[in-house]
């Protein structure tokens, strides 16, 4: 065995020589099968590495040995290698080094589907829309989203090449970007609705949040110092650091007022965090927006306003996310995040989810979650997420709606119509006029659309494509297939409303990004208007937090 794979097999012990001395910190029964299974892990480790017939990757090896044991704890406790490390940096401070673009795979190629304003890759003119095919002269096929967006990150002003195809050009087009400092804001867009009212979004609990929402709320008083009321909008916000989520309850509730207490295995680490300044403004209307992908320290900010009845809680039930991680440093520019703890406010309850199904949260029924009370004697619920106040559905609860956006439909549409029109109206003037055009594009043959219903009939006639139907059979088939073409084509006229304002949403983001998106979202947004009627009315405002 040559000097290289010794050396290889050497910094695996010693690696798990390492793990093995966190035996001692586990009880004595547990230490036997502790050390058992690591011996066994290491020596086929060992054995592997001499005996198989092609050369092993260490790092690779060992990595799906690790996400193989963390896929026993919950979604949360993950590792992050030396080459993962900007994706942690993103999650804790909201920036990281690399171009600034999102993917998503869409009929197979991966596509541009997002680009952070100003970042390298906007400066560079890449688009939305436009279809990866290969970076740094290495094909992108059969890759990731995970995997794209892990190459694309890299050290500060390092040169990559990318080539794209894009709609509506015959030929490819490369770009030679320079890799930079890609800062995502936490607070993209805030602005005064309704004249009266704060609009203020925050996208993600990083470094500075409530520093960004109070700058944006002054900012906002010193154009209207009457202001009747703040409108703090935590949807899509999966959370972040705890401290933050503290200290902006601490924005709208007194001063040494209890917001959350974390209790672990190491009863030594349970913690009770208190508001610690005075705050923002302790009277003014506050409503918060969530939705189903309003997670962790979103759900602590709502719940703790819900719980103290200081404002009102509009949208939809919130991911149900009630743990606290810890972040390690294992070595090797490498970390592991553990959860350590649940997290518990005011009222006693916990908003975790109880069990998982393919890394989501499966949803409880309300007979099955405990009821606490608020401040004010309203009855809240455990487990599963916080439920709004105001319960509001949106598109994505429409099942016909809902596929339009899994089949990227939206998208598509989306990327045609830019390269027919140069420009278009401000965010919050622009109007999408021709959804004739639109049903029509999800009507035609190669668009291959599918409605719920026409997905059950194919998957039948495929079950059934080795019966020989007979003639009368087949007719019916087709006029069964003639009756849910008919049947698409009123659902596209029944959800006119709501699917012309998700066209007009991407399509002004193509023109002027998330910050447009978000200006257009507020002018056009039912849970927006719902905050500010609920606001506007002050006795229906009181009811709610007293009923």
């Amino acid at each position: 065995m040559n000097i290289f794979k010794k050396k290889k097999i050497q910094g695996v012990l010693l690696v798990l020589v390492v793990l093995g001395g966190l035996a001692f910190t586990v009880p004595t029964n547990r230490y036997f099968e502790l050390t058992k299974n690591l011996e066994i892990f290491t020596n086929i480790y060992k054995h592997l590495n001499m005996y198989y017939v092609d050369d092993v990757d260490p790092s690779k090896m060992i990595k799906v040995g690790i996400e193989s044991m963390l896929k026993e704890c919950d979604p949360y406790t993950n590792y992050f290698s030396e080459t993962q490390i900007e994706t942690f940096r993103f999650m804790s401070e909201g920036k990281f080094n690399g171009i600034g673009i999102q993917v998503r795979d869409i009929d197979g190629t991966m596509t541009i589907s997002d680009i952070y304003e100003q970042s390298p890759a906007d400066k560079a003119g890449l688009k939305m829309g436009d279809k990866l095919i290969s970076i740094d002269q290495k094909n992108v096929a059969g890759k990731s989203a995970e995997d794209i967006l892990a190459i694309l990150q890299g050290s500060a002003n390092s040169k990559i090449d990318i080539q794209v195809s894009r709609p509506g050009e015959s030929k490819t087009m490369g770009f030679n970007i320079n890799r930079g400092e890609v800062d995502i804001k936490n607070v993209p867009y805030f602005d005064l609705v309704e004249k009266d009212y704060a609009y203020i979004s925050l996208t993600t609990f990083t470094d500075d949040a409530t520093k960004n929402i109070q700058a944006a709320y002054n900012s906002l008083k010193a154009k209207n110092p009457n202001i009747k009321g703040v409108i703090l909008d935590l949807r899509e916000n999966g959370g972040g650091l705890l401290r933050e989520a503290v200290n902006i309850c601490n924005l709208f509730i007194g001063k040494d007022m209890e917001v959350v207490t974390t209790k672990g295995k190491v009863k030594e680490w349970d913690q009770v965090f208190k508001t610690t300044g005075e705050p923002m403004d302790a009277k003014i209307p506050v409503t918060i927006l969530i939705n189903k992908r309003s997670a962790s320290a979103s759900e602590i900010v709502s719940g703790v306003i819900q719980d103290y009845d200081r404002g009102v809680i509009i949208g939809q039930r919130s991911y149900g996310k009630g743990l606290v991680q810890n972040t390690y440093d294992i070595g090797y520019n490498s970390r592991v995040k553990i959860t350590t703890s649940k997290y518990y406010i005011p009222s006693g309850r916990c908003i975790q989810a109880v069990s998982y199904k393919d890394g989501e949260p499966v949803n409880i029924p309300d007979s099955l979650r405990s009821v606490f009370k608020t401040k004010g004697g309203r009855k809240v619920l455990d487990g599963g997420g916080v439920t709004p106040d105001i319960l509001v559905s949106t598109p994505d609860q429409i099942d016909f709606v809902e596929k339009l956006n899994q089949q990227n439909l939206i998208f598509k549409y989306a990327t045609g119509f830019v390269l027919k029109n140069k420009t278009i109206a401000s965010p919050d003037s622009f109007q999408f006029k021709d959804y004739e055009d639109f049903k029509q594009f999800v009507l035609k043959d190669d668009c291959k659309f599918e409605s719920e219903a026409e997905s059950h009939f194919s998957k039948f006639l495929k079950e059934a494509k080795d019966i020989n139907l007979s003639e009368g059979l087949s007719v019916e088939i087709k006029s069964i297939k003639d009756r849910l073409i008919a049947d698409k084509r009123k659902k596209l006229d029944a959800n006119k409303n709501v699917i012309i304002q998700l066209l007009e949403k991407e399509i002004v983001s193509r023109y002027y990004l998330q910050k447009g998106k978000l200006r257009y979202s507020v002018t056009h947004d039912q849970e927006v208007a719902e905050a500010i009627q609920v606001m506007s009315n002050e006795s229906k405002y009181q009811k709610i937090l007293k009923k």
